[in-house]
């Protein structure tokens, strides 16, 4: 995962308090499934784990470096390529070569559509869609989640439906992202889907609906608290505080955090999350040359502090989820069950350039509060239970069920 920071050219003071605003934690993750509705990062790679900050950078201080061989190299091109050359492409390709050089997966030049789509997964705002999950199971696309007020469930559609057909083209053979790209577009349109369901098929024509994909939601399952945080965004705190409610409502004798494929986002909301059960301690310190830089704390009022719990992690994990996970294991709050988390222990900020591009750039070292930074390594659980090709096509959660059975 990644963390990302503002960079402005603002007095040392001043960046010191800008920094505290909005942070995240991002992750190169692989998910495996997508909702329905066109947000990218859900569909293949999330990169989480930044300060988000709004300036540009003005590299004040900074020698420039000698670009006249690049010069160069576009004249040479420019004389002898037959063809026509888009300008921006190559002042882009440029910058993003520039960036590939320094030789770090987590620093990443993005283009104005890439870092569009990078906010948007943030926010939870997916677009036109239907509101599903979908997911490969027995090689067919399958409905796995339902969100809730959102199309699909108005219209019927239930999990375990397989979607055969997307305006009466077969997409059995299909990827998920092919399948998502056919059925997502503009709200207020339509889009058809036709449905096996118990090997009937069924024909739904749906209206595509703005979608907003809550990142927190929650159940109770035999008096056992179960809450699911998909991304941290700036509502993951407020929504984390009104399923914990609930649970105490509904006096539940534990709880189950599920952080299983959560690639990360906003630190601040890691701290938040934390504070549900954390009563302002120490969330993550950040290093940077080995020299703490800055120490996190939960925020809020601890409303599930005492109640046992478990924190369900695997190796899709990453940046905040890790930082949350190792936060409640270190300060022994929660029990960790699940495989191994992504590995994702550094920070990086996030600097707006010109043509709304984005820069993504590695600044620090984030550490779990007994000091251990989980890069490349990850989290260890304290137990280690597998979740199988064959229990997901059976629709089978070994995991959970372990977390259920160890209250």
């Amino acid at each position: 995962m990644v963390e990302y920071e503002q960079a402005t050219s603002a007095p040392s003071g001043r960046r010191r308090r800008d920094r505290k605003q909005r942070r995240l934690p991002v992750a190169v993750v692989i998910l495996a499934f997508v909702f329905v509705g066109g947000i990218g990062y859900l569909a293949g790679t999330l990169n989480a784990g930044t300060w988000l900050h709004s300036g540009v950078n003005s590299l004040i201080g900074k020698e420039d470096i000698d670009l006249s061989t690049v010069q160069n190299t576009y004249h040479a091109l420019a004389d002898n390529f037959d063809g026509k050359l888009d300008a921006d492409k190559l002042i882009a390709g440029a910058s993003r070569g520039l960036v590939q050089a320094a030789g770090d997966q987590y620093t990443v030049y993005m283009d104005k559509k890439e870092a569009s789509d990078f906010n948007n997964s943030l926010t939870g705002s997916i677009g036109g869609g239907i509101g599903v999950e979908l997911a490969e199971r027995n090689n067919l696309p399958t409905v796995v989640r339902l969100l809730q007020n959102n199309p699909a469930e108005k219209a019927g559609l239930q999990i375990n439906d397989i979607v055969v057909k997307v305006n009466d083209e077969d997409v059995t053979k299909a990827s998920i992202n092919d399948i998502v790209t056919k059925i997502r577009g503009d709200a207020g349109t339509t889009v058809k889907l036709t449905i096996s369901r118990d090997g009937e098929l069924k024909d739904f024509s749906l209206t595509r609906a703005e979608v907003n994909n809550p990142s927190v939601y929650g159940s109770v399952k035999d008096g056992i608290g179960i809450m699911t945080v998909t991304r941290f965004d700036d509502n993951t705190g407020s929504l984390a505080r009104q399923v914990a409610r609930s649970f105490k409502d509904q006096n539940v004798r534990a709880v189950v955090l599920d952080l299983r494929g959560n690639g990360g986002g906003y630190v601040t909301a890691a701290q938040a999350l934390a504070g549900v059960w954390l009563d302002n301690q120490i969330v993550t310190t950040e290093r940077t040359g080995g020299t703490v830089t800055d120490e996190l704390r939960s925020t809020g009022s601890p409303i599930l502090n005492g109640l046992p719990t478990v924190v369900l992690v695997n190796g899709s994990s990453a940046s905040a989820s890790e930082i949350v996970a190792g936060a409640l294991h270190d300060h022994k709050v929660a029990t960790l069950i699940g495989v191994t988390t992504f590995g994702k222990g550094s920070v990086q900020k996030l600097i707006n350039l010109p043509n709304s591009a984005m820069l993504k750039v590695t600044v620090a070292r984030w550490y779990t509060p007994d000091g251990i930074n989980i890069s490349e390594k990850g989290i260890q659980p304290d137990k280690t239970v597998t979740l199988s090709a064959d229990d997901a096509n059976a629709g089978r959660d070994p995991q959970l069920d372990a977390a259920l059975q160890s209250f």
